[in-house]
């Protein structure tokens, strides 16, 4: 089989999603590691409404890691968008995976307004205190 055949669809799995009142607006966080990429979307409180890994789409051991696995989970990620109706998106990109730069661009393609794009990435300023001298 080939590998589109293989990542489960929009079609086989149907999203219920039950939101109470209407979004406009939403925050979009990809988190991309050299394991996975995972996208969640939350609203500007910060509750989670939905997300989509690498792992849950279907991608498995090494492949999680792929940007091909990463713009699939942008293009799964936007159709949820586009099905709730959300109008414009802020972008947060944290972690070092190669996965980062494609969910980027994959989300902008699909016609999402992006309002901002922000890099959480954690960075240590100054890191760990060094371990003691060792003594022979």
């Amino acid at each position: 089989m080939k590998e589109g055949e293989k990542l489960r669809t929009e079609a086989r799995k149907e999203i219920k999603l039950e939101i109470p009142q209407k979004i406009k607006e939403g925050r979009v966080y990809i988190f991309s590691s050299y394991n996975n990429t995972i996208i969640t979307l939350t609203d500007l409180k910060g509750n989670v409404i939905h997300w989509v890994s690498a792992g849950s789409i279907g991608f498995k051991g090494t492949k999680k890691a792929t940007p091909f696995a990463a713009s699939k989970v942008a293009e799964a990620i936007s159709q949820v968008i586009r099905k709730l109706g959300i109008e414009e998106i802020s972008i947060f990109v944290k972690g070092i995976g190669s996965g980062r730069e494609s969910a980027i661009r994959s989300l902008a393609a699909r016609g999402v307004k992006v309002a901002s794009l922000t890099d959480i990435t954690p960075i240590p300023h100054n890191g760990c205190r060094p371990p003691k001298v060792r003594r022979v």
